[in-house]
């Protein structure tokens, strides 16, 4: 374990991983049996993907997230391409938007339909034509739109423009020969400024994926990586590989000086592939391992040890592949702060597995969920190519704040709200008292938040950070349901206090406003 202080203040120091109850899994799912080194598996809010056995090409399903249980034996599949499928992702700008690469050579884009599917999906919306050998891996850019970057057996990262109506792409914007082997791993910093790769010739590179130059390159020779992953913009890269002796090895880097790791550290002599997850926000790295059923996480520091070991999730069924939930999918009424989804071939079972904070309080937590990527690109495809670097726009997921798939909306100001303001402020006098006296933009602040409030009700539900609606939810089954359900109509409880409280606040301004009119009246 990494050397940590015997005592260390953390609001993180006993989160915990909860396996879900077997209603909450997804059953009977005919998961691959593929030994390519991926996940197998991508998450949104809306669906999860899971690459599966198929005979005579490959094929992947797209199952509603909210649809557990046992899975129908004749369920749609995609299943266009015309050999096994390595790796699937979703359009991080765009639920409803999957992209996967297949041994046939070949890169294609879905369209998923928004009700159930009916039916086989076998046409994409785009195919990408320029690998000469198989795609291993695909990447979306996170801030830029319609830009996918792919690696193939060709020692090739493509980069794809997509902001086209051509249905087959046949030559890519950019294409970095910068290998002389098989890209393992792809992994982009906050902004998509710079690309760090993992290949097998044992070498890390960092990548300016637009000039196609090579900043920076590790030959650590104790180290053999398999993975790397940016570290948000704390400017350190992590590793996961193996050690001369073949124990499973995890390192950290500093973004500027590859030469020689900043941590370098030996796990266990497991010989799964490890793979590293990063959650910005909280600054919590999680490592998991493929082929056993434990999950290690640490929180992660600028100054050293860098890595602080907090716990392990051990369960005893392995793992093939895992899944992410992205953060605006989170029960944040269950202080959940990470959600995995993990398959398990030997059974047919897809298991999530929520990571949580123990707390008391039912409130809001927003220590632990600050601003967090929302689905708004930042930049469109042009201005990306064209050198423009714009960090991912920000939502908050407290509930009831508004969407989380949109921009922030700012209420138009109110003509009748702006005069009631200048009169207001003519007509103090010195009679209001100074306790009970406001600033004008506070006053403004607190009648447009009121506006905005009273406009919610209106729209007959109530939309959770998650997309969870309360008004057509299905009735509780389980005990775990009926104890979530109850955190959310205690927060819908909190939220209409909070709205009766300001609109006392607008009584009281309102009183005061025809007490000093009545005071000016009887002056003249």
């Amino acid at each position: 374990m990494s050397w940590h202080p015997q005592y260390r203040s953390s609001k993180f120091r006993h989160v915990y991983g909860k396996a879900a109850s077997k209603e909450k899994c997804y059953d009977c799912v005919p998961i691959t049996h593929d030994v390519h080194d991926n996940q197998f598996c991508a998450v949104n809010p809306h669906f999860i993907a899971v690459v599966t056995e198929c005979v005579g090409g490959g094929a992947f399903l797209v199952i509603p997230i909210h649809q557990t249980g046992k899975l129908d034996p004749h369920y749609p599949k995609i299943c266009g391409h015309k050999g096994n499928v390595l790796d699937i992702k979703w359009n991080p700008f765009n639920d409803f938007v999957i992209a996967s690469c297949s041994e046939d050579a070949t890169v294609k884009i879905w369209d998923i339909p928004k009700p159930l599917l009916t039916r086989n999906i076998t046409s994409a919306k785009k195919e990408l034509l320029g690998h000469a050998r198989r795609v291993g891996l695909i990447e979306w850019h996170p801030t830029a739109n319609n830009i996918l970057f792919s690696s193939g057996y060709d020692y090739k990262i493509m980069i794809w423009n997509l902001d086209t109506t051509k249905a087959v792409i046949l030559k890519p914007v950019k294409i970095l020969d910068a290998h002389k082997d098989v890209v393992l791993s792809m992994s982009f910093n906050t902004d998509g400024s710079l690309l760090a790769t993992a290949c097998r010739d044992r070498k890390i590179r960092l990548i300016d994926p637009r000039e196609g130059t090579i900043l920076q390159e590790a030959s650590y020779k104790s180290h053999r990586v398999n993975k790397v992953l940016f570290l948000g913009n704390m400017k350190k890269l992590f590793s996961t590989g193996t050690s001369r002796w073949n124990n499973r090895q995890i390192a950290l880097w500093d973004q500027n000086d590859l030469s020689v790791p900043l941590l370098e550290e030996d796990l266990d002599g497991s010989s799964g592939l490890l793979f590293p997850f990063y959650d910005s926000d909280t600054h919590m790295l999680y490592i998991v391992g493929k082929g056993d059923g434990n999950i290690r996480y640490y929180e992660v520091s600028h100054e050293k040890p860098y890595l602080n070991y907090l716990m392990e999730y051990r369960s005893p069924l392995p793992q093939k592949g895992i899944g992410m939930m992205p953060k605006r999918g989170l029960e944040v009424s269950a202080c959940e702060i990470f959600r995995f989804y993990k398959l398990i071939p030997t059974k047919s079972l897809i298991e999530p597995i929520s990571m949580i904070v123990p707390r008391r309080s039912e409130s809001y937590q927003e220590d632990i969920y600050p601003l967090t990527t929302g689905t708004q690109p930042a930049l469109t495809a042009q201005e990306w190519l064209n050198g423009v670097n714009k960090a991912p726009l920000l939502v908050s997921l407290r509930p009831g704040s508004g969407a989380v798939n949109s921009l922030p909306q700012f209420p138009e100001p109110d003509p009748l709200m702006e005069t009631t303001d200048l009169s207001q402020h003519k007509g103090q006098g010195g009679r209001m008292p100074l306790e009970d006296m406001q600033k004008p933009h506070e006053i403004e602040d607190s009648r447009k938040q009121l506006k905005v409030d009273e406009k919610l009700p209106k729209n007959g539900q109530m939309c959770l950070s998650n997309g969870f609606d309360i008004v057509q939810s299905p009735p509780p089954r389980t005990e775990n349901e009926l104890l979530q359900m109850f955190y959310r109509q205690q927060e819908e409880i909190r939220r209409l206090r909070e709205l009766l409280k300001q609109r006392n606040v607008r009584i009281k301004q309102l009183e005061l406003e025809l007490r000093n009119h009545c005071m000016d009246t009887d002056d003249y």
